[in-house]
């Protein structure tokens, strides 16, 4: 008998989204915890920033193509950096005890560690099998060698073309 195979039906169905909920509503408590100077400030990044996790990897997911998917969840784990960031302001300031910020944080690294397996799974998917949905050509107006160029680049050197003086 062979284990049941589980099929993905929406985002919602996927662990990382799941977990990024989970943190999402995590780090809203804790911006519910901050100082009311706070309020638009801080408190406002960290709840944008928690938005913006959960609603790329759910866009990444809708998109149905690979090199959009991995571009999305590669913005959802800039955000997640994002959040983390935040809890250290929170440490630095001392707006929550430090025992809380570590088990967010905690919680955060995990999440972190699902959204790097689930891009190795859309990259291995992509080099794989032929995509079942492909759509005719990628948003942007970029080529998917050059999506596949972005993604296996090293960090970016800036170089005077590059950089506009004012």
């Amino acid at each position: 008998m062979q284990p049941e195979q589980k099929s993905f039906r929406t985002f919602e169905d996927l662990e990382v989204y799941q977990a990024a909920r989970g943190f999402r509503e995590t780090m809203y408590s804790a911006s519910r915890q901050l100082p009311d100077f706070e309020r638009f400030e801080l408190a406002s990044q960290i709840r944008r920033a928690a938005v913006s996790l959960t609603n790329n990897i759910a866009e990444g997911h809708g998109r149905y193509h690979c090199l959009e998917q991995i571009k999305f969840t590669l913005q959802a784990r800039g955000s997640l950096q994002e959040l983390i960031d935040d809890l250290n302001i929170c440490d630095d300031e001392h707006y929550l005890p430090m025992t809380e910020i570590a088990g967010v944080k905690q919680l955060g690294w995990r999440v972190c560690r699902l959204i790097n397996g689930y891009i190795r799974y859309l990259r291995e998917r992509k080099t794989g099998a032929s995509l079942a949905l492909h759509e005719s050509s990628p948003a942007y107006g970029m080529t998917e060698d050059e999506l596949d160029a972005i993604l296996d680049e090293p960090i970016q050197r800036f170089n005077n073309s590059t950089i506009q003086r004012t």
